[in-house]
């Protein structure tokens, strides 16, 4: 385990290689049985699990996720999660590495920000008997650690990432409110690379040619938000996460995302959770 630049523990795809002659850009694991991750961490590579029985609770980014049959789990690097998988569970997991990611990523259909937005997918029954089938072919062709046909893989990733996008179709009404205009996408994108620097409408606003106003409109319209709460929420979500995963004092979080004070920061997140900064540290 590593610390990454953002102050996060950081888990290494390398540390889960059980086969290091094999290569680790993509690692295949089973989930049978109970399985426990109490402290909340976050990986440089991407996860993507699918329940074929499952019991239990997955949290990613804070929000707490009941872990049912036929569904499909995402993790995206630097996501934050843990879980508590019960007894009777059986699942498949593969560990994507960020080169290979960039790969499996081309054939998901949508933006990032919807994927992460909706991590955990109900599968319909027919196209769970296919992603199965993939699955363990995958889990088949990594057995032959000698001659593994890397290609094969590769293109059974992409079948993967093809039929998680079939299951997102099956909503497609919502992912419409996401894709009915592409000024959403930029802007998400913008806050994700801005957030810390910049929390005032009308940067984003000025960076996509149009005035605040109008992105309001459109945040209104897609997410029924406004542009003011999505930036918000985005730091929110990285205080959450170096309170729970970094070793990092409130006093250099303060510091990290630029705000004024330490009573700021406090009045910021005590708005937003009403709880301190110290309080949902201690929380468990």
């Amino acid at each position: 385990m590593g610390l990454n630049p953002d102050h996060f523990p950081l888990l290494n795809i390398q540390e889960f290689s059980t086969h290091p002659t094999q290569g680790s850009d993509l690692l295949f694991h089973e989930l049978r049985g109970k399985n426990y991750i109490a402290k909340p961490h976050k990986h440089d590579f991407f996860i993507v699990i699918l329940f074929e029985k499952g019991r239990g609770e997955h949290t990613i980014d804070f929000k707490h996720y009941e872990i049912k049959d036929q569904q499909v789990h995402l993790v995206f690097p630097n996501q934050v999660h843990q879980w508590d998988i019960k007894e009777g569970t059986l699942g498949y997991q593969l560990m994507v590495s960020r080169k290979w990611f960039e790969m499996f990523w081309s054939s998901l259909k949508y933006s990032t920000s919807y994927y992460q937005s909706h991590p955990v997918l109900e599968v319909p029954a027919a196209i769970c008997k296919e992603l199965l089938h993939e699955f363990k072919s995958i889990q088949t062709e990594l057995k032959e650690t000698k001659d593994v046909f890397w290609e094969l893989v590769q293109a059974r990733s992409k079948i993967i990432g093809l039929l998680v996008s079939k299951v997102i179709e099956a909503n497609f009404r919502e992912v419409e409110r996401f894709h009915s205009n592409a000024v959403i996408t930029k802007f998400l994108n913008l806050v994700e690379q801005h957030f810390k620097q910049q929390r005032s409408v009308s940067f984003y606003a000025d960076q996509l040619h149009i005035s605040a106003n109008y992105l309001n409109v459109v945040c209104q319209k897609s997410l029924n938000t406004t542009a003011s709460s999505l930036i918000k929420d985005r730091i929110l979500l990285e205080a959450k996460r170096l309170l729970k995963v970094s070793e990092m004092s409130v006093k250099d979080i303060v510091y990290d995302l630029n705000f004024y004070d330490h009573a700021s920061f406090t009045k910021f997140f005590k708005g937003l959770t009403a709880m301190t900064p110290s309080e949902f540290r201690e929380d468990n």
